[in-house]
């Protein structure tokens, strides 16, 4: 049973977080060759005070 966690910056929509659920499913179900019900996709926000890039939070 194939696991993915997708970490991504918060901030999507309920839809566009639907729609990268069942693409990501899509995908790992046919490049490893498992039925979809069998894949199980995570995802986790990561709160943008608790990211940075080049020495700064992107908040800031």
């Amino acid at each position: 049973m194939p696991y993915v966690t997708v970490q991504m910056l918060e901030g999507r929509t309920e839809e566009q977080r639907k729609a990268l659920i069942e693409k990501v499913t899509e995908a790992v179900a046919e490049t490893v060759d498992v039925a979809p019900e069998k894949v199980v996709v995570f995802i986790e926000d990561i709160d943008k005070r608790n990211y940075g890039v080049g020495g700064k939070r992107l908040i800031d």
